[in-house]
């Protein structure tokens, strides 16, 4: 990630929460602490916003807090070509007519191309997704309700009398910042909350992560391995991460990134 787009992410996050530390900004830049730490040092100089033990806060705190983890803007730059492939295996578990839900991320974003195809019943706390399935398909599409954090792009509510509560969906297709022994893993508590509220209205859960996620850790478990029916993901998943999968008795469906990358290429 290039000095300009670390020091908007950066700025991003201090906006969206009282402190964010230099480990909290290496997760979100993928850079090293010595790089983070400079550049805190190169915006407190500016004045874009003030330098604390460990970390760094807005020169003005913010009025609403947002969540933890990378923007939906940055995290849709990485691993493009896996995430298409991903989603277009998922997408291939879809018949039309059934009722599926599609938890807010860029991974599952992505399923909204080959949805635009199929005619099923969606529904979805991300705006973005919502938004493209009813511009560009046939799909009968259904939002939660709540506050829309913007740089995640999803809607999110603390309260249990939602509309979630009225949807049952044979699959739910979602992301997660990571997967492990202990199971899924996300940032942030609200996260966690929301989405363990979905996942109890679906039959089966099918998550959509590319290998790198074996690799990333956080310090919240939204749900255990034995929770998970299907993992996608792409041909880079390790010998161990597959072997973990197996031990837990979960569908492992392996996407070929080279498809993907051949559509990105056919874009550009």
């Amino acid at each position: 990630m290039h000095e300009t787009e670390r020091h908007r992410v950066i700025l991003s996050a201090v906006q969206d929460r009282p402190v964010v530390t230099v480990v909290d900004l290496c997760g979100l830049t993928g850079a090293s602490e010595a790089t983070i730490r400079r550049d805190i040092a190169s915006l407190h100089m500016q004045k874009k916003l003030r330098r604390v033990r460990g970390g760094a806060e807005a020169i003005t705190p913010p009025q609403f807090v947002g969540l933890a983890g990378r923007p939906f803007a940055v995290n849709e730059t990485l691993h493009s070509p896996e995430k298409r492939a991903i989603a277009r295996a998922a997408v291939d578990l879809c018949e039309d007519g059934d009722p599926i839900i599609i938890n807010g991320g860029t991974t599952t974003f992505q399923m909204v191309h080959p949805l635009a195809s199929r005619r099923c019943q969606v529904f979805t706390n991300s705006f973005p997704i919502a938004e493209h399935l009813l511009k560009h398909s046939k799909n009968t599409i259904m939002l939660s309700g709540g506050a829309i954090y913007r740089e995640q792009n999803i809607i999110l509510s603390p309260f249990d009398n939602d509309v979630t509560r009225n949807f049952y969906a044979r699959r739910m297709f979602m992301g997660a910042q990571g997967i492990g022994p202990l199971g899924l893993m996300e940032a942030d508590p609200l996260l966690i909350q929301a989405e363990q509220k979905l996942i109890g209205q679906a039959d089966e859960l099918v998550v959509l992560v590319d290998s790198s996620k074996f690799e990333q850790r956080s310090s919240l478990v939204l749900c255990p391995l034995s929770r998970i029916d299907t993992v996608i993901t792409d041909d880079g998943i390790s010998d161990k991460a597959a072997a973990m999968l197996d031990a837990a008795e979960i569908t492992l469906i392996v996407a070929d990134a080279g498809v993907g990358q051949a559509e990105d290429e056919a874009a550009s």
